[in-house]
């Protein structure tokens, strides 16, 4: 066995890699994975460059303004490091990268794991097989490198995109669409939840289409066969006893039917569905489907269902060729909806994106105008909704623990981008599940206390 000293000689002598991670959270999986395999390889991570061998920067291509982004972590990495490798989606492109920071060790594009771990091999050689089993390693829980609270976890189920919507470039970035066998997925989940996984939130870039890509082919799983279907894999995952929570969900037809497992409580009653706008003009410059009113009977339709319902989408505002009567569309539209949760952006022109050719790009004062008033709008629907919360008990996982009481979520709200509920009580751990009666409410966040 290794004496005291040797295992802090081997733990001198492993390499440090130091990790910058940006963009969406499939990025952040894409991050847990290199880790992962670098840390079973023996390395080990640093919180700051100046304690690393070497840097990776996972980037994000997605916008313009996140190439930026980029740009300056990699440029602050070599003035501070001088090592450093770069891959995510901007790495797609590696001649944007290095005709700017010539003096990267590498460029990879999204989620080529091993170029990046042989660019590491390259950078800091790993430590000599002797040393690997002296080298103090993590509790091996059988679920990897986690970079969220160990409470929740982001389950990605495939990669690329089938669609072409006119301003998006991920399928360029990434691909088209490649589903994960559902064994393989399934038996990720099962692993987070059996390691103390509470929630699995699932993301892919088309969440609803998993599976077209293998014409739904069926894979052995316990003693019976399921299919690689959207609809099949929510209803598997729902069995393993953790909140599940559906993201980037493109509204076919087929998406209807998940909302019973919702109303069964095998589901989050959750569901996060991109509709980017509601004028079908605007709709078809965007390439999206354009029957908004069909839309609204569909939502009416969930509800009924599920009538815990929270709904999540995101919006453009500023498309090109956007109309004052085009946005007025918008507003009338989001008031017949009243979704629960959304986001909005403005629109912001991507190279390459096929949206750059058309005309009549909105001025930035006007798309400011636009987005200010459309989230007025929603801050009084959401005030309204979350008011109607005032009273209830609802069931709040919580995140965070600080001096004054601790910050958790409902079944309604995703971490990060949805909103918070400020709880009071005593004893209460970071990943409990406890029932919260709601006292106040504003226009995002809700207050209560532990019962």
């Amino acid at each position: 066995m290794a004496t005291k000293k040797e295992k802090t000689e081997a733990a001198k002598t492993s390499p440090t890699v130091g990790l910058v991670s940006l963009g969406c959270p499939k990025a952040l999986v894409d991050s847990e994975r290199i880790l992962t395999q670098l840390r079973a390889e023996g390395y080990q991570f640093s919180p700051e460059y100046d304690g690393a061998d070497v840097v990776i920067v996972n980037t994000c291509g997605f916008l313009d303004s996140a190439k930026a982004e980029s740009l300056d972590a990699i440029g602050e990495a070599l003035a501070e490091n001088g090592k450093v490798i770069v891959t995510g989606c901007m790495g797609a492109k590696p001649e944007d990268i290095t005709k700017i920071h010539p003096k990267v060790l590498s460029v990879t594009g999204p989620h080529q794991y091993e170029a990046v771990v042989e660019a590491v091999h390259a950078a800091a050689p790993p430590v000599h097989d002797k040393f690997v089993d002296l080298v103090p390693k993590q509790k091996d829980d059988g679920i990897g490198i986690k970079l969220t609270p160990r409470h929740y976890a982001y389950l990605k189920i495939s990669e690329g995109c089938n669609n072409r919507c006119s301003f998006c470039i991920i399928p360029s970035l990434r691909g088209d669409l490649v589903s994960r066998p559902v064994i393989q997925v399934l038996a990720e989940a099962e692993r987070l939840v059996r390691g103390g996984v509470k929630e699995l939130l699932v993301i892919s870039q088309d969440t609803s289409a998993y599976g077209v890509d293998t014409k739904y082919q069926p894979y052995p799983w316990k003693n019976r066969k399921v299919r690689t279907k959207f609809i099949d894999l929510a209803r598997e995952l729902g069995e393993l006893g953790a909140w599940v929570r559906l993201h980037y969900v493109y509204p076919y037809p087929h998406v209807d039917e998940v909302f019973e497992l919702m109303n069964a409580g095998k589901v989050l009653p959750y569901i996060d569905i991109p509709f980017q706008h509601a004028s079908p003009s605007v709709l078809k410059a965007m390439r999206r489907p354009g029957k908004q009113e069909k839309t609204l009977e569909r939502i009416r339709d969930w509800r009924k269902a599920c009538p815990d319902l929270t709904i999540r989408s995101t919006f453009i505002v500023g498309f090109p060729g956007e109309t004052e009567e085009d946005f007025q569309i918008l507003l009338d539209w989001m008031e017949e909806a009243q979704l629960d949760r959304v986001g909005c952006f403005k629109y912001e022109a991507v190279t390459g994106a096929k949206a750059n050719e058309l005309e009549n790009a909105v001025p930035e004062e006007v798309k400011e105008e636009r987005f200010d008033s459309f989230m007025t709008l929603q801050q009084k629907i959401s005030a309204a909704k979350l008011q109607k919360k005032i009273g209830k008990t609802l069931p709040v996982i919580i995140d965070e623990m600080g001096s004054e009481g601790y910050t958790g979520r409902t079944q309604g709200d995703a971490p990060e981008i949805d909103g918070c509920v400020y709880v009071t009580g005593s004893g209460l751990k970071q990943g409990d599940i406890v029932q919260v009666k709601i006292t106040q409410a504003d226009e995002y966040d809700l207050f209560g206390e532990a019962t």
